[in-house]
């Protein structure tokens, strides 16, 4: 069920959203103002941590290939290391710090016109794919590009075609080779397929495609694995798995905020003449969270906020969590559904929605429509969180602003 007109939908009023906006800007403002020190102290460490990961999991494989008794064992321990070091560079800094969430320190090494982070897409398109189109876009189909990557069907407004049939494939590919999806993502697929691609700029973009892609491949399965000398293979599968390690995880948390029941489509009719106020509530309306501990956020580029990060996408990641009470705050009082669960249980429904919707809609229910306007009823009041999850078990647990 894509929205067209989110007020309609919500039941508030023109005032209420102005309202809700007002306070929204001001919790911005009061975020903007507060951050000091330990805030930059925190992304230091997480550099510090990050890199010492990696340069331990480097020696790791390099000294433990050359004996027989530790070949093995080291291959395992430092392709885990790396993993979590490709996890936290890709994750909690280089997606946070390229949305420019510690410009305000002015450090020009931790910087979003500088970091260019170790994944095949190119900042400068990623940027744009992202900073620029999703940010500004968020689920609003015909504009939104991370609605299915352009190889999904995410929305039963999407029109079905036999190729679809594919999708529970085309979805384990996409999540194998998600670093390889996501440098793919600036060129736009479906403006390429329709013949509305310039073909000038595609050609420049698939240049710097290709010169990134292959600096991380030569830097992956040639320099390092060469350092471990008559062993090389050994650690170009640590290599490999290190990067799968970090291309499942990733796609895992990026569909757990976007996919699961509650999270709203829209049209294009929603965004004309759209305002500031307005499109926080499309934010708000559009994103899913997930729960879990503080170590779990972390390494999720604290993404498992991520109706907060919709909302403040420049606002320093580790402040997420402070922000994300006082946004339940806000949607109690505006009687707004705030969609959260297990993380299990967010992929879950992602998963089902790429399943299902690989078939066309009249051999399916529209299980997220129903959930969609469920949590709105338990928004208003007019049912319990206990009688909607009665009614339709199979949808699991939803923190709507009643509950």
């Amino acid at each position: 069920m894509a929205i067209a007109d989110v007020k309609e939908y919500t039941h508030l009023t023109a005032e209420e959203v102005e309202q809700l906006g007002a306070e929204l800007d001001a919790l911005r403002t009061e975020i903007e103002e507060s951050r000091n020190s330990k805030d930059a102290d925190y992304i230091y460490k997480m550099i510090r941590l990050q890199r010492g990961l990696a340069t331990a999991a480097r020696i790791t494989l390099g000294v433990s290939a050359y004996h027989r008794r530790t070949r093995l064992p080291g291959a395992v321990v430092g392709g885990a290391m790396l993993g979590v070091a490709k996890i936290l560079e890709n994750m909690e800094i280089g997606h946070n710090v390229m949305h420019g969430q510690w410009d305000w320190m002015n450090d020009p090494e931790v910087h979003s016109s500088n970091w260019e982070w170790d994944t095949a897409q190119p900042a400068e398109q990623w940027k744009h794919s992202h900073n620029y189109v999703h940010h500004q876009f968020t689920n609003v189909l015909g504009y939104d590009n991370d609605i299915g990557y352009g190889i999904l069907r995410m929305a039963r407004e999407q029109k079905w075609h036999p190729v679809n049939l594919g999708q529970p494939l085309y979805n384990a590919a996409l999540a194998t080779l998600f670093q390889w999806g996501v440098a793919l993502h600036d060129l736009d697929l479906e403006a390429i397929r329709k013949g509305e691609k310039d073909p000038k700029v595609m050609k420049k973009q698939l240049k710097q495609i290709w010169q990134k892609g292959r600096r991380q491949a030569v830097k992956d399965y040639v320099v390092y694995p060469a350092l471990s000398g008559p062993h090389f293979m050994t650690t170009v599968y640590a290599n490999a798995a290190a990067n799968v390690t970090r291309n499942l995880w990733s796609y895992v948390i990026i569909f757990c905020g976007h996919f699961p029941d509650g999270a709203m489509h829209f049209t294009e009719e929603q965004i004309e003449d759209e305002t500031r106020p307005e499109w926080y509530l499309r934010q708000m309306l559009g994103s899913a969270n997930f729960e879990g501990s503080e170590m779990l956020h972390v390494l999720s580029g604290n993404l498992g906020y991520q109706v907060e990060h919709h909302l403040f996408p420049d606002l320093p990641s580790n402040r997420y969590g402070e922000i994300s009470v006082r946004v339940r705050q806000l949607c109690e009082k505006y009687k707004l559904p705030y969609t959260t669960g297990p993380l299990h249980q967010q992929y879950g429904q992602a998963l089902r929605t790429i399943i299902k919707l690989s078939l066309p809609n009249r051999f399916t229910s529209g299980d997220r429509e129903d959930v969609m306007e469920g949590q709105m009823e338990v928004a208003r009041g007019r049912k319990s969180a206990e009688e909607l999850g009665s009614r339709r078990p199979e949808t699991g647990k939803y923190a709507a602003a009643a509950s």
